[in-house]
């Protein structure tokens, strides 16, 4: 133990007598240390932490399942399996809401959730103030409570006596009986809970709409609940063979790793990015250190000319390099705060889900420990090892030249060669995100972005659902909307271009073969557009005829196609001739009507929807064939169309004063958006990508530094036999590219599997983009002959008859 702390007292010293080395070689390693500490507290929190419930290995989601596929479940499923299942102590059902929040001014759109009691007792979730929704405040006529989020309890004053109050949702009185604590539940978009009523109609086995989540019993494995689950689907399949048959269940564990694949992809790829960071870091360090390590071999040779051992001194020098990796590492730590700070700063919302809890915490200290002995080792045992191989007869000779030897020379031009390969790795990466991001800005859309406001209408449940009574209120809106000056068209949907129609729906080609398993008709993106909807959003007609205002109840159930669709379905027939056998949606009801046919009279040009990455066969109809309660508006506009939201609130406030104009937005907004999770993808590989590139540089500057310096006398005798200074300028300039080229060249192997990883989520880019990789080739290339030509005009600088006296 005397002789650890010796060793570290030592090592003190030696650190602090060369202070520049030092704070290079320590905000070296914080960078490296510090990007993966941010990053892996993203991809710990999101899919290696244990959920922030009580009994988290309990929570289970249950879905229904079809084929393979995971969806929604119906109420009278969930009804169902609540009543027959035996392996829950609790099955609760949730499903997102839209309110109308009365406020003194006017009133304001919130996100909401609908839960059945008990939902947030099951998860464990704590209240400041009040509880959870009773059993029977889960009933018809016993709704009107409601449950506060502490956000949200702040934004209106923070009032500790609120439990009990009333406040105005939708045009209704709602009795406050919960505020939760502030945390987790924070980070949901979401401001208010109400409790989730079913009503008679809305427990059918058809329309899946609802989210379920369980709490497992004490000792139920998820296996055995599948396998009671199975049982009761299959019993509910021979009762309703009509709805259910072909449905089954699916029970995992409640988890992060059902968000989308490509997230998760993004999440290992950037851990994997900056490991490559840390990695070209600590090849940084052990260059410093090898470099260091020539001034100290009289050093050595002395210990050793006394008797100390090679152990020892590889003891010794571990210990400085292992002291120096946990310098960094602390500091390291503080950089992955703040990168931490900036990440969540720069974060699309939704990127991550709310229980990712984006803190440096035990866990995450002890990686960044672990992270920091580990470099402590890949880039100190090199350099210790070396410093044993001193030869003390020749270190002391009064001539003797040190650090010139061939074989540390030789392992410095190797640590150079790996850290370029590794770069122009890590640069192919970024390179490729960045030309993925470009192609998706590159797309197609379908639709116009230019002069277009769009917002949605969250027109309370409550509200009378009948078709003439809706159809009325919604002309009145497009009236009123249409005749604010600078408006040129308006329309209303359930959906939005580029971000989908708003519904799924199965159907069948009329006269087609019938399907024995209604399961395994296909489906479509399905949505309601009023008549002027192609003409606001400029999407073209290909065929046919867009919709009228004569496509009403009253006529023909019409549809239009996309051209997708078509290619899918209609190869070799003419689709103006083909009907489509699909249920009608009931506005206000969560259930399917019967199966009706659909006239095909148009083709339209596809729309991406739901994402820029794949078109999708897409079915839309009139919206005044079946009015439906809820809409988006698309506002075509002369002018600058932000600039109008004010004048279109008004005009929406003169027909329903109580309704508030939710998520405006432009439409080149609505496409910022739908870039905003590759945007962010692009820009934090591009950070690292950044730091590499310095990092490399710097290490080619410093091999090539310490070279001139060690070959001042060779220098200097090569000038004062005829050398010109372009010469000695050539000779470094020759050895710096060569080693970067051949890094570049074995980089080009990394870059072959770094772009075969991230193929599948990256857009319209090849397993090798030639050219991404010829970019930041390019790019590396320069930054290496840059930072080699710096030492080399140094070089030329060299007077010969001091270099020759000096010797």
């Amino acid at each position: 133990m005397s002789s650890l702390w010796q060793n570290i007292r030592y090592a003190v010293r030696q650190l602090l007598k060369s202070k520049g080395f030092t704070i290079t070689a320590v905000i070296t390693l914080a960078l490296g240390i510090g990007a993966n500490t941010a990053i892996f507290t993203t991809v710990y929190a999101t899919l290696l932490a244990p959920m922030p419930y009580p009994e988290p290995d309990q929570l289970v989601m249950v879905w229904s399942k079809i084929q393979t596929f995971r969806n929604g479940v119906s109420a009278g499923d969930f009804d169902d399996w609540r009543n027959q299942s035996t392996a829950f102590q609790s099955l609760n059902a949730f499903s997102g809401g839209n309110f109308n929040l009365a406020t003194k001014d006017k009133p304001e759109y919130v996100e909401g959730q609908k839960t059945t009691p008990g939902f947030y007792k099951m998860m464990g979730v704590k209240f400041l103030y009040g509880r959870d929704f009773l059993p029977e405040e889960g009933k018809l006529g016993r709704e009107h409570v409601v449950v506060l989020l502490n956000k949200l309890w702040k934004r209106l004053g923070s009032d500790p006596n609120i439990i009990g109050k009333q406040m105005k949702i939708d045009g209704e009185p709602y009795t406050v009986v919960g505020v939760m604590a502030a945390g987790q539940p924070d980070r949901l978009n979401v401001s208010v809970v109400v409790p989730l009523v079913f009503k008679p109609e809305q427990l059918n086995h058809d329309f899946h709409w609802l989210l379920v989540m369980g709490r497992l019993k004490p000792g139920v494995t998820i296996k055995q609940a599948q396998a009671n689950m199975d049982s009761v689907t299959a019993n509910i399949a021979k009762a309703y063979p009509k709805s259910n048959q072909g449905w089954g269940s699916f029970v995992e564990p409640l988890k992060n790793d059902f968000l989308p694949k490509e997230r998760i992809q993004m999440l290992w790829f950037l851990l994997g990015a900056v490991g490559f960071v840390l990695l070209i870091a600590c090849v940084n360090v052990a260059n410093l250190l090898l470099a260091k390590g020539t001034t100290r071999q009289k050093e050595v040779a002395v210990r050793i000319a006394l008797g100390a051992k090679s152990g020892a001194i590889f003891t010794q020098f571990l210990t400085e390099n292992l002291l120096l990796a946990l310098i960094g590492g602390l500091l390291g730590v503080g950089v992955g705060w703040l990168a931490l700070r900036g990440l969540v700063a720069i974060m699309p919302d939704g990127t991550l889900p709310s229980e990712a809890d984006l803190t440096l915490n035990l866990p995450i200290l002890l990686f960044s420990f672990g992270v920091s002995t580990l470099a402590g080792l890949l880039f100190g045992c090199g350099p210790a090892w070396h410093a044993t191989r001193v030869d003390p007869g020749e270190a002391l000779k009064e001539g003797g030249r040190t650090g010139t030897s061939a074989g540390r020379r030789g392992v410095r031009r190797i640590l150079v060669v790996g850290e370029f390969a590794l770069a122009l790795a890590l640069l192919t990466g970024a390179g490729l995100a960045i030309h993925s991001f470009w192609n998706l800005t590159q797309v197609e859309l379908g639709t116009s972005t230019f002069h277009i406001n769009t917002f949605f209408l969250p027109v309370p449940d409550a509200r009378p659902k009948d078709p003439v009574r809706i159809a009325a209120y919604y002309r009145q809106m497009l009236e009123r909307i249409r005749a604010v000056p600078g408006v040129l068209n308006v329309s209303a949907s359930t959906g939005l271009p580029l971000e989908g129609p708003g519904f799924g729906m199965p159907f069948t080609i009329a006269g087609a073969p019938e399907f024995t398993d209604p399961s395994q008709r296909p489906g479509a993106a399905f949505g309601m557009v009023t008549p002027d909807y192609f003409k606001t959003f400029g999407i073209q007609v290909l065929r046919g005829r867009s919709f009228t205002d004569q496509d009403n109840a009253a006529n023909v159930r019409v549809a239009m196609v996309s051209e997708s669709f078509v290619q899918k379905y209609f190869k070799d027939k003419d689709p103006l001739q083909q009907r489509l056998m699909i249920e009608e949606l009931i506005p206000g009801v969560t259930k399917l009507g019967a199966a009706i046919p659909w006239q095909i009279v148009g083709v339209f040009h596809d729309v991406r929807g739901g994402g820029l990455r794949d078109g999708r066969p897409e079915i839309e109809i009139p919206f005044w064939q079946i009015p439906w309660p809820s809409a988006n508006f698309g506002v075509l506009t002369s002018g600058d169309p932000a600039l109008m939201t004010r004048s279109i609130e008004s005009a929406v406030h003169s027909v329903d004063p109580e309704i508030a104009l939710a998520l405006p937005r432009t439409m080149d907004q609505v496409k910022s958006d739908m870039l905003a999770g590759d945007r962010f993808t692009m820009l934090l590989y591009g950070s690292f990508a950044l730091v590499a590139l310095a990092l490399a540089a710097v290490g080619i500057y410093g091999v090539m530094a310490f070279t001139v310096a060690q070959r001042e006398h060779e220098i200097g005798l090569r000038m004062a036999l005829g050398a010109s200074r372009n010469n000695v300028v050539g000779l470094i300039l020759k050895e710096g590219v060569g080693l970067a080229l051949i890094g570049l060249g074995l980089g080009l192997i990394g870059a072959y599997f770094v772009g075969k990883a991230m193929h599948s989520a990256l857009y319209g880019i090849g397993s090798l983009d030639f050219t991404a990789v010829g970019l930041v080739a390019g790019v590396l290339f320069g930054a290496a002959l840059l930072a080699s030509w710096i030492p080399a005009r140094r070089a030329a600088s060299v007077q010969p008859m001091l270099a020759l006296r000096g010797e």
